[in-house]
Order: structure tokens, then C-alpha cells, then sequence
């Protein structure tokens, strides 16, 4: 997809139910971005990422409310360093510029911005000099989120001095005639204490902004764009049990009924008692059409002798494939396939806009399904973010504990069996992990961790049960704290809810003889071991 058409979808994708009340933001590589879309959001308007590349006319097409430049990496006066159409100042809506945003924006406007004598990483004191407009509400003294190392240096006339810190006289600004607003500090992360106010004094106050954006709405938006679209075809879908893809099933029996079809391929990687509770939930409480495919063997075949994590993945991926393939040729009328693509899947596989990110990863999700199934994709989900689809799962009415389910890799148990995967260890590794889910949910930490999973290692330790000495396996907990996945901090489970987990573990799970709980963080690590 070149750069032109990817714009061009993800403004087409925008629902028509908030026309008028966007707010795009254009990315220029900050680790924050999709955290500033979501706050934008969570105030009740809708927010999309677009690319520095946007054009003058992109803009126009989409009538935003306002624009926010993102945070980025660069220096400005870098060759290189990315930059955006100064049109966009013409358009006449308000356009706040967040620390890179912020200096693009002020060297567009005839500011000048250098390497600061005193970089700023972390909590800073913040003196408010004007507490109207985009600081209204805020305390004259406060905290701020800094992380920069670059500043503006110098301020035309043309521009009004709106807060300062110690050591970075123009922490805050606006101009005089344009309707430009930039703030040096991170008004998106919660190290701001008052960076709501400041999002929201734009948003509403300056923007005009109606804080429309509420999921009940977007839900009926979506239900009457699915039954246009579909007309009287059948649509099928992948059900795995996971939020995503539970709320993209859900929300298509809504709009569609007896139209759909849910496959559930059981692959043999699954937690213990997971097919039990797809078919009760979607097939006798939803009524739901669903057909369950018993694929453990030809899966478990593929896998033997295997060790490699990226060869799993991929053996794993073409049998998906080819067992979804047959399994829906027995249903007549098929012209859609739905998919639980989200909004962070989009942008992290390159498709849903050309900004300065690197493309991460190549989504399951995203084109990940080939063409030759002959199928249009529905991607109801494509333009939510994680939380919002929980929200989304709630409005449908499915039930806490599965809105709420940590999320499970698409191969499955077979990429926390470290090594060769059998029937054997993949038992073993199920009664581990329904352990410790167990005294996780007991002890009321399964809403405050993120992902929380046992890890079989290929190795085995030396241990003395009663009078005799033991030679088994070893478990690895994994336990992670994250807002988006992105990046995820370990864990800090009471050690005596970890003492009952270890216990219990190798008391009742014969072939383990030892624990390990993992404290490492992503980055450098990623929250799954393979």
C-alpha cells in the first residue's frame, strides 16, 4: 500500500458518526502517540494517527475539530528530521504541539529551537505564568513529564509565554494570531498530574470539541455498516476465545443473527477447559452458529521434533490456514471473513498510515489470512484501541471475566513449552497455568496485572521430595504490568501469594520440582519467551 493510498483508508475508515469531531494526530515516531490518541479518547473524541506526510488537502478531507503534532525523537534542525505542511496552520482550527510537536511547530512559526544547556528526562517543577486558555485549571505551581533535550530557544514576538520550568523559559506557549499551542512537557502521561486539564482545555475550549465519541454510538454506527455491507451473504468467523475476536463475534450476531458462522479450531495448544467454555458461552448462551474443529493431531504432528519459536509460529500459521480453509467450505453463501484487527495492530504492521514509526511486526491479523480463501475482510475493530473494545465487549453485554481475559498468543501454549512440544508437556504446562490463574484471581490481582502465564523450560533440576531425590522440570511464572503492550514492567506479586503458587505447583503437578518467578522487563525482554 504506498503512502497515499494508506492515508487515504484511514480516512476513509474514520465512522461516519464522528465527521466533524476528529481530532487527527500526526506521529512523528513518539513513544507516547497512541497513549495521546487514547487520552483524546477516553475525553470522548474520536482521534486518529496520521503520517508528517499528510497533505494540506488530507486535512481538509477529514474537517477536523483540531490537530495535535505528536512527540518524536528528532531534532528539528537536523537534515532529515521529519516536518509537516505548515498549511496546516492555515486551516483555521487549533493545533497543539507536544514536545517535538511543539518545536516543529514554533520553527514553522519563526521560532528558533536548540540543544538545551540542561536536558530535562522525568518530573519537573512547572511555573504556570497564564492560567486562562490551554491552562485553565491548573495550579501557577506544579509538576510536569519532561523527556527532551532539545527547546525552544528564542520566541518571536508573535508568541505569549505560557509556563516555565527552572531550567526551560518556554516550557509552554501560544501565538498571538494563529491558533497554535505547544507544550514542551507530556500532558499524556499520568507523571502530569493536571495533563488531563491541559488535554481538555484544548479539546473543549479550544477545539469546540462535543465529546461525542461514546461506544454504544460507535457500536450502532458499526452494526448498520455491517448489515449494509453484508446484505444477504453469510460471514464467517475465526473464534478463538479471546477478547478480540469474542467481541467481534458477538457484535456481528447482533447486527447480522443467523448470517454468521464462528469456526473454533482446536489445536491441541489451548488452556485446560478452553473449548468448553467457547462452546457454552457462544453456542448454547449466545445461540450462536459455531463450529468446532478437532485439529489436535494434524497440529501436534507439525510440532514433533520441532524446537525452533519462529518455525512454530509459521507451522502453526499454514496448518490454522489450511484447517480454516477446509472447515469453511461446507458453508454456503460465504462472502466475508471477519477479523479482530485493532487500531495498534494497524499502525505497528504499516498499514493504517505512513508516519516516522519503524514497521515493528507483520500482524496475524493484518493480511494475515491469504488471498486465495476468496474472502472480503470485516474488521469491525480496526479502529479501537484495547480498552475500547473491552468497553465495546461490556455494551454487548458479554460477561467481566471474559472481557477482562489476559490476551493468549495465537500459537498457543506451544510458545511457552520452551523446545519440542508433545501432548505430554503440553498437559503438564495446562495444570501449572490453571494453578496459578487459580491464586491469581484468589488473591485479586488478575485486573491488576496485564498478562499473567506459566512457562515450561527445557531444562530439568535436581530437587528431594520426601526421602528420595528428584531429576524433573522446571515452571517460570510470567507476570506483567503494561498499559499497551508496547512496553511492560514485571510484576510485583506478594511473595506470599507467589510462596502458595510454587507450592501448590509442584505438590499437585507431579513432574515439577521447581519454580522461578521472571523479573525482567520489556524492554529489553519481550513479556513472551518465544
Amino acid at each position: 500500500m504506498t503512502t497515499a493510498d494508506a492515508t487515504e483508508q484511514a480516512i476513509a475508515d474514520i465512522p461516519a458518526s464522528v465527521r466533524g469531531q476528529v481530532i487527527p494526530i500526526v506521529d512523528f515516531g513518539s513513544q507516547y502517540v497512541q497513549l495521546i490518541a487514547r487520552r483524546v479518547r477516553e475525553a470522548g473524541v474520536f482521534s486518529m494517527l496520521v503520517g508528517p506526510n499528510i497533505t494540506h488537502e488530507q486535512l481538509q478531507a477529514l474537517n477536523p475539530k483540531g490537530i495535535i503534532l505528536s512527540g518524536g525523537p528528532s531534532s528539528v534542525y537536523e537534515d532529515g528530521a521529519p516536518t509537516c505542511d505548515p498549511r496546516l496552520f492555515d486551516l483555521g482550527v487549533p493545533v497543539l504541539g507536544i514536545c517535538y510537536g511543539m518545536q516543529i511547530g514554533c520553527t514553522l512559526l519563526g521560532a528558533e529551537v536548540k540543544n538545551a544547556q540542561a536536558r530535562e528526562y522525568g518530573g519537573v517543577k512547572l511555573h504556570i505564568n497564564d492560567t486562562a486558555d490551554l491552562m485553565r485549571g491548573v495550579p501557577e505551581h506544579t509538576t510536569a513529564w519532561m523527556s527532551h533535550g532539545d527547546q525552544v530557544n528564542a520566541l518571536p514576538d508573535e508568541f505569549v509565554p505560557l509556563a516555565t520550568t527552572p531550567t526551560c523559559p518556554f516550557a509552554a506557549v501560544k501565538h498571538k494570531t494563529k491558533p497554535f499551542y505547544g507544550v514542551q512537557f507530556h500532558p499524556e502521561v499520568t507523571h502530569t498530574p493536571h495533563g488531563t486539564d491541559v488535554l481538555s482545555n484544548f479539546l473543549f475550549h479550544a477545539c469546540g470539541c462535543d465529546g461525542s465519541w461514546k461506544m454504544a454510538d460507535y457500536l450502532e454506527h458499526e452494526s448498520n455498516a455491517i448489515k449494509e455491507r453484508v446484505g444477504d451473504s453469510q460471514v464467517i468467523c475465526g473464534l478463538s476465545g479471546g477478547v478480540d475476536s469474542s467481541v467481534v463475534a458477538a457484535m456481528l450476531h447482533r447486527a447480522i443473527g443467523k448470517q454468521l458462522t464462528c469456526i473454533f479450531v482446536d489445536n491441541g495448544l489451548l488452556r485446560k477447559g478452553e473449548r468448553a467454555m467457547v462452546e457454552n458461552m457462544f453456542s448454547d448462551h449466545f445461540d450462536m452458529d459455531l463450529r468446532v474443529v478437532d485439529a489436535e493431531k494434524e497440529f501436534l504432528g507439525d510440532l514433533a521434533g520441532i524446537s525452533d519459536p519462529q518455525e512454530k509460529r509459521t507451522r502453526i500459521g499454514h496448518r490454522f490456514i489450511d484447517v480454516f480453509k477446509e472447515a469453511s467450505k461446507d458453508i454456503d453463501g460465504v462472502k466475508f471473513l471477519a477479523q479482530g484487527t485493532l487500531y495498534p495492530d494497524v499502525i505497528e504492521s504499516g498499514h493504517g498510515y505512513a508516519g516516522t514509526a519503524a514497521n515493528i511486526k507483520l500482524h496475524h491479523n493484518v493480511g494475515g489470512l491469504p488471498a486465495e480463501l476468496g474472502f472480503d475482510l470485516i474488521e469491525p475493530l480496526r479502529n479501537l484501541f484495547k480498552d475500547e473494545v473491552r468497553q465495546l465487549g461490556l455494551v454487548l453485554g458479554l460477561p467481566e471475566q471474559m472481557v477482562w481475559r489476559h490476551p493468549f498468543p495465537g500459537p498457543g501454549l506451544a510458545v511457552r513449552v520452551l523446545g519440542e512440544v508433545n501432548k505430554e508437556q503440553l498437559d503438564l504446562l495446562r495444570d501449572c497455568d490453571e494453578i496459578l490463574l487459580e491464586e491469581i484471581v484468589a488473591n485479586n490481582l488478575y485486573r491488576k496485572t496485564a498478562q499473567v502465564f506459566a512457562v515450561l523450560l527445557p531444562v530439568k533440576a535436581v530437587g528431594v521430595m520426601g526421602d528420595g531425590r528428584t531429576h524433573e522440570q522446571v515452571v517460570a511464572i510470567r507476570a506483567v504490568e503494561s498499559q499497551d503492550f508496547m512496553t511492560a514492567d514485571w510484576a510485583r506479586i506478594p511473595f506470599d501469594v507467589l510462596a502458595t503458587i510454587s507450592n501448590r505447583i509442584i505438590n499437585e503437578v507431579r513432574g515439577v520440582n521447581r519454580v522461578c518467578y521472571d523479573i525482567s522487563s520489556k524492554p529489553p525482554a519481550t513479556i513472551e519467551w518465544e
